[in-house]
């Protein structure tokens, strides 16, 4: 009965549905975690647990890439060892780990966070409760079995989510993570124009959403990063960004 009621159910319910009004609109919002809050609920002088950073003292923002691994990654990877910085990746399951298996390892391998962006980039919202397990469950095992380490976030298509998409996040054993800035980067291949609008929306505890996919974004990541660095800026992955706190399953974080 549930699958079928998820299907069908009426326009009141599906205003649960969250959609980042900087991408998309049209929906009504869900709670959240700012990245300050997971950071105060640890236990007072609970050490950072990543590295040197401490994003209670430090002014850290996120980068992260949604939707690959690409023809571009290799790339990103190597600009990102250059500069030192740390992202985390939401990958996709078909057509990406699968036809870059090598790339998903050399993230891991290289101290970025491998994350899930689903199996085929289905909105979840409006799928049944078993194919929402599904799209969570194929891109774990395939990064587990890469990596030797299982995702415990992940981002949903189009910021798309809703209580259904929380009850199955947690018992998958995943957070969900969204994001504060997007440079909207599926809409243009002008490096410069995407550099501009993560500049113009960066802010402390800031999460970037850009995709390694499309060939305007790598190409401004270079200039993305020394600004941001200029301006006092430490990058650091989204756990990083929490710690010392956790990202708990079935939550959604978001600054």
């Amino acid at each position: 009965m549930r699958e079928t009621t998820r299907r069908l159910r009426p326009a009141a319910l599906a205003s649960a549905t969250v959609c980042l009004a900087l991408a998309l609109s049209g929906c009504a919002q869900v709670d959240t975690t700012a990245p300050s809050t997971a950071r105060a609920a640890a236990a007072k002088g609970t050490p950072a647990t990543f590295g040197t950073v401490d994003c209670r003292k430090a002014k850290c923002i996120a980068l992260t890439f949604d939707a690959g691994p690409s023809e571009n990654s290799a790339r990103l990877l190597d600009i990102l060892r250059e500069k030192k910085v740390p992202a985390t990746f939401f990958l996709l399951g078909k057509n990406h780990i699968e036809k870059y298996p090598e790339l998903v390892k050399r993230m891991a391998a290289e101290g970025h966070e491998v994350a899930s962006h689903t199996w085929d980039h289905k909105i979840l919202t409006k799928i049944s409760d078993a194919q929402i397990r599904d799209e969570l469950k194929r891109p774990d095992d395939a990064i587990e079995r890469l990596t030797g380490h299982r995702p415990t976030l992940m981002r949903p298509p189009q910021g798309r989510t809703d209580s259904d998409v929380h009850r199955i996040a947690k018992e998958e054993g995943l957070a969900e993570v969204l994001w504060s800035v997007t440079a909207k980067d599926y809409t243009t291949n002008d490096s410069a124009l995407i550099k501009k609008r993560v500049l113009e929306q960066s802010s402390r505890d800031g999460i970037i959403l850009l995709h390694d996919i499309y060939p305007g974004t790598v190409p401004a990541v270079p200039g993305i990063v020394d600004a941001l660095k200029e301006r006092g800026y430490v990058f650091v992955t989204v756990p990083q960004l929490l710690a010392p706190g956790k990202a708990e399953p079935g939550k959604v974080y978001r600054p």
